[in-house]
């Protein structure tokens, strides 16, 4: 059921004066009343989740030069009657077209729909000043309503008359009204209250606008100070602009509970810090990008309960601040060259970027706040070691401090014991002594050095040390960390680092990735389990102590070696790794891996690994056919069910223990030898999949040992010596797909077991592509081997004329080289009909340089071929076929093509590209195919391009031809 609502307000019969407020040009959209339904439907709506702004787009009710009428309000009685009773008017299962109509017209213009746009976070309406709009709302309390502004009742009776029976009412209560738009900001609010008399009132309420914002606002002194009168207990206000002195002096003295002030973009005299002290309640003051007094005096804050200051990018020549309950200054990016503080609780200071600021002044200010806690003083660059010296004396808790861009400093006898947070970036003087001074801050949890460019080591215990950052320092060489807390770590772009040696127990991540120099690594990280040493060229071969069983990390799950390209024996035993990368390490030529965990292996770009062993593993999958020089392979993997090897062409000796093993693929492992094969067979009985292609060294011995194989589907003996396949016939029962391309020395009879002796008896696809059996072996296989499904006989060139049709009174079971006349008596008839169904769907006959005609009439019982491919058959000259199903048909490149008879009134696809057919063959052809979608006839000498429209006509179905530009 379709539901929409439409909100209107009926009133009683005793009010009908009221009807004068009532008009049909405006009608509420239904997005305002559906924000009504969905909360009274659902009061516990989430505040996050109640977006105002999508579902609450309300226009004004009146143009601007109605709003003009507002001096003429009606009696103060009139407007304050009780708008609970209001019924808010739902239906159900109205045509949305009927609720279109009721909503033409009836907002035309800009000014009339009350467009807003967005500044900042705050609303500015279009053609209005915001004054204007939160006058609106408190007009109804303050200065009388007129129904003339903001009309209260809606909707014509005609209107609603048609869906009356299918009205449902429900209260619009005030405190309903009041829970709705607690979830509404300032801009939605100043919508709502463009709607009626009761929303704006409920829109109104102090509640909303606890905060006040005017920042960016045209608004005038009288305006403004017309607000602070409507909201007098505003806790919050914002204000910025050319006129900000005018209004925030109208502020401090009209709003006596005032706890946060914003002020920004503007001039600010001396008189305002003066008056602060009237405004005993506020807590916050935040004063950004203005200029203070007239910029030769000294401005004082003095102020009794203020806690927070921030004067960021402010221009002051001197500044003092006396305020006894101060915890937090910021004075960041400010522009003065003296600062007084009489602050003795404050704890957070920040003086980043005061450029003027001279180190005696720096010091004067942070030493006379014992209770510092935080000190920022990052890009003054006049601070000396001395001053650090008096802070650490005079701020016995300072536990923050960012120094960086503080070159004259050195931390020379700086003892900072409570520092936890300590931050050096680019700060020149630090050197490999100034450890000595941060050795001493035994609290210290993060330590960042970034750029520090005469650093050459770093060696620190540290108990507390979580984090640590060495970032483009070029001369640091060495790094020894003792911190059984450190759990991050980030060395990068440091040239010269050549040692590292680490001691945690929380490390559990660690990343060093082109680390040219890095040749010695020492670990004693208990939790560490991912490393990263991508690209760190210089490591050997006694990094794999490091990542072994009691190298120090009894955790590791990864490790990335990438291009270590130093790495020429690898060597690992370990019980908890999980995933080793070692590509584009061209240098190895041995791997040795005891780990009995491994499931992921990357072994790309080994280009010369000869040795390989993966005694034992948790692999479940592995691929080395990447690897072209490997010679001896050892895999004891329990649960490993894929092995390439594809391309190891010198492998001679493989020992696989895989009792799960179901996919081998040894293609082009010339040297893999009968031995070799027979053992695999024996230890991986359940292997399903087995291709041995380009195996020459393979033989009759390796064969036999197929019988330990029971499961086998799948074997691929393409382009090997084989002569005598009788041990496969014997013992792969179950073998559903033989591959025997190109396998030459494949006498006439080596396939008799087939179609003589019922051999694999589930077979169902078989490819003899390229092969050298003569065309009776081929006629008599595919006669009795009715169960085939897919056959392949590509470029086969003892392949001559497909002829599927009768012979000597009987179906000739497949191609036969001489075409004889269908016998007509009914006792040849009824043979015919007795014929097996062949399963025969898809027959490939690429390339066949000899054959010359393809028949296979509808009395060949082909009823499933679906696809047929006889494409770069340059002699073939005539096709007939007649099948049910066939959808697919291939005579692309027959170049000698010229008589082409169709019966299949399936088929959807027919290629004939290149082809010496002419376009009334085609056309008599396509004429019987009723579902036919492509055809293609590119290049086809005899067809032209404007005979597309006879093809079209003989086949109604088609919706592509392809055809090229000629039109010879």
């Amino acid at each position: 059921m379709k539901l929409w609502c439409c909100l209107c307000f009926t009133q009683p019969e005793e009010q009908e004066e009221d009807r004068d407020l009532m008009n049909e040009d405006d009608i509420f959209a239904n997005d305002s009343a559906a924000v009504v339904s969905a909360v009274s439907d659902d009061l516990d709506v989430n505040h996050d989740q109640f977006s105002m702004a999508e579902t609450f787009p309300l226009r004004s009710l009146r143009s601007d030069g109605e709003s003009s009428s507002a001096a003429a309000c009606p009696d103060a009685a009139d407007e304050s009657r009780d708008l609970s009773h209001k019924r808010a008017k739902f239906y159900a299962d109205f045509e949305e077209r009927h609720f279109s109509t009721l909503n033409t017209g009836k907002c035309g213009s800009s000014n009339e729909c009350g467009d807003y746009e967005y500044i900042k976070g705050s609303l500015r309406p279009n053609g209005e000043t915001c004054y204007d709009t939160f006058a609106l709302m408190g007009a109804g309390e303050e200065s009388g309503f007129d129904s003339g502004i903001v009309k209260d009742g809606e909707g014509d009776d005609n209107d609603v008359s048609k869906v009356e029976d299918v009205e449902v009412r429900m209260d619009l209560t005030d405190d309903l009204l009041h829970m709705v738009f607690s979830f509404l900001d300032h801009p939605n609010l100043c919508k709502a209250a463009r709607v009626c008399k009761q929303w704006r009132g409920a829109s109104a309420h102090e509640d909303f606008w606890k905060s006040l914002n005017f920042e960016d606002r045209n608004i005038s002194v009288e305006q403004f100070e017309d607000m602070c009168r409507r909201y007098p207990n505003a806790t919050s206000m914002s204000i910025s602009g050319p006129s900000i002195y005018l209004l925030v002096m109208k502020a401090i003295s009209s709003l006596r509970n005032l706890e946060v002030l914003t002020l920004g973009r503007g001039q600010i005299a001396d008189t305002f810090f003066h008056a602060l002290a009237d405004c005993s309640m506020l807590r916050k003051l935040n004063i950004n990008d203005s200029t203070l007094g007239n910029g030769i005096q000294e401005i004082t804050i003095n102020h009794e309960r203020l806690c927070h200051l921030q004067l960021t990018k402010c221009r002051v020549m001197r500044i003092a601040v006396r305020c006894p309950q101060l915890e937090t200054m910021s004075l960041k990016r400010s522009n003065m060259a003296q600062v007084v503080l009489n602050c003795p609780l404050l704890q957070e200071l920040d003086i980043g970027s005061c450029h003027k600021l001279p180190d005696a002044a720096i010091r004067a200010a942070a030493t006379s706040c014992p209770q510092l806690v935080s000190l920022d003083m990052s890009n003054c660059s006049c601070v000396s070691d001395e001053t650090l010296r008096e802070i650490a004396l005079s701020c016995a808790n300072l536990s923050f401090l960012d120094a960086s861009y503080c070159s004259n400093i050195s931390l020379e006898s700086v003892r900072l014991q409570m520092l936890t947070v300590l931050k050096l970036h680019s700060c020149e003087g630090i050197t490999s002594a100034s450890m000595a001074a941060i050795a001493h801050s035994y609290m210290l949890e993060v330590l960042e050095l970034d750029n520090c460019g005469l650093l050459t080591s770093v060696s620190l215990d540290l108990p507390r040390l979580r984090t640590i950052r060495l970032v483009h320092c070029r001369k640091f060489a060495d790094l020894n960390l003792r911190t059984m807390m450190l759990s991050s770590i980030l060395v990068s772009n440091c040239p010269a680092l050549h040692r590292i040696n680490i001691t945690s127990n929380s490390l559990q991540k660690l990343a060093l990735q082109k680390q040219d120099s890095l040749t010695t690594l020492a670990l004693q990280c208990q939790s560490l389990q991912e490393v990263d040493l991508s690209e760190c060229e210089s490591l050997t071969n006694s990094i794999c102590e490091v990542f072994s069983d009691g190298g120090g990390c009894p955790m590791l799950k990864s490790l990335v070696l990438d291009n270590c390209e130093s790495l020429t024996s690898v060597r690992f035993t370990n019980t908890s790794l999980v995933s080793l990368s070692l590509g584009g390490c061209r240098a190895i030529t041995s791997l040795e891996l005891t780990c009995p965990n491994l499931e992921k292996v990357i072994l790309d770009g080994c280009d010369h690994l000869e040795r390989a062993s993966f005694c034992p593993a948790g692999l479940r999958s592995l691929n080395l056919g990447i690897c072209p020089k490997l010679n001896i392979l050892s895999i004891e993997a329990m649960f490993m069910v894929s092995l390439e090897l594809k391309g190891c062409g010198v492998l001679s000796e493989a020992s696989l223990n895989c009792p799960l093993l179901t996919s081998l693929d040894a293609s082009f492992c010339s040297q893999l030898t009968d031995e070799c094969l027979s053992a695999t067979t024996a230890s991986c009985p359940l292997i399903e999949s087995l291709i041995l292609m380009s195996c020459p060294s393979i033989g009759l011995d390796g064969l036999c040992s197929l019988r330990w194989l029971p499961n086998l589907t799948l074997l691929d003996l393409s382009y090997t010596f084989l002569v005598n396949l009788q041990p496969v016939f014997e013992s792969c029962l179950q073998l559903k797909v033989l591959k025997l391309q190109a396998c030459k020395y494949l006498t006439d009879t080596s396939l008799e077991p087939l179609y003589k002796g019922g051999a694999l008896p589930v077979l169902q696809e078989l490819d003899l592509s390229y092969g050298t059996l003569c065309q009776s072996a081929i006629e008599e296989l595919l006669s009795c081997c009715t169960h085939l499904t897919r056959v392949s006989l590509n470029g086969c060139s003892n392949m001559h004329d497909l002829n599927w049709g009768c012979s000597r009174g009987h179906v000739a079971e497949l191609p036969g080289l001489n075409v004889v006349s269908i016998a007509s008596s009914q006792e040849n008839v009824h043979e015919l009909s007795e014929q097996p169904t062949r399963l025969l769907q898809n027959l490939n006959c690429v390339g066949c340089p000899n054959i010359r005609k393809v028949f296979i009439p509808s009395t060949a019982h082909c009823s499933r071929l679906l696809f047929l491919n006889l494409s770069l058959s340059a002699n073939l000259k005539e096709v007939d076929v007649a099948c049910l199903n066939l959808s697919w048909l291939n005579l692309s490149n027959c170049s000698s093509l010229e008589v082409l008879k169709l019966e299949c009134p399936r088929l959807t696809s027919l290629f004939l590209q290149s082809c010496n057919i002419n376009e009334e063959a085609v056309e008599a052809a396509i004429s019987k195919c009723t579902m036919m979608e492509t055809l293609d006839v590119r290049f086809c000498p005899k067809i032209s391009s404007m005979s597309m429209g006879r093809l079209r006509a003989a086949c109604s179905s088609l919706k592509r031809i392809f055809s090229s530009l000629s039109t010879s």
